[in-house]
């Protein structure tokens, strides 16, 4: 297995590689998170990053292929992301970015940058490539909201950014700026 990146990031972030969370600690961080935006009347946003194909790799090629692909994904977005957002993996086959001070719009303008850089990234097998198929659910932070609430919406939202077999797009939950959700 290989993966082939025409974007590798020469240069870490500024604060080095963002490591990412396990469910657990990912869990708590949110927690952190929601409760410091209630605190101080901030934004928080997070977005979730399903690979619609990453079931098919593993059948394909084994789990170890699986697990390669999303530990090379989270680290691909730690250079897109702040060095105070945080990456983690809430279940199998998910990562979710935790984004304190995003709201809807500027979440949407990370789900798109994480989007355009998850695209560049093909995974190689007996010499054959294949493209991800990445979907982003977005979903901003509401005044009572828990931390499971927040991540259901962005599953919900990710759910609706496949668009059908081989797309990949951006949802959001609720709607950003009023539009309809859907593909972007």
């Amino acid at each position: 297995m290989a993966a082939s990146d025409p974007n590798p990031s020469s240069e870490p972030s500024p604060a080095g590689p963002i490591a990412s969370l396990s469910a657990a600690a990912l869990r708590e961080r949110l927690t952190e998170e929601i409760n410091r935006a209630g605190r101080h009347g901030t934004p928080l946003s997070c977005l979730l990053v399903t690979i619609g194909n990453l079931e098919e790799l593993a059948r394909e090629h084994g789990s170890e292929l699986s697990e390669q692909t999303l530990v090379y994904a989270a680290r691909a977005l730690g250079s897109q992301v702040r060095g105070f957002d945080r990456i983690g993996r809430p279940s199998e086959g998910e990562l979710l970015l935790v984004l304190p001070g995003a709201d809807g719009p500027r979440g949407e303008i990370v789900a798109r940058r994480v989007l355009e850089r998850l695209r560049t990234i093909k995974v190689e097998v007996d010499g054959t490539r294949r493209p991800l198929r990445i979907s982003v659910g977005l979903a901003a932070w509401q005044e009572d909201l828990s931390g499971d609430d927040l991540l259901e919406q962005a599953r919900a939202a990710a759910r609706r950014g496949y668009g059908g077999e081989g797309a990949s797009g951006i949802s959001s939950s609720p709607p950003v700026l009023g539009r309809p959700a859907g593909p972007a």
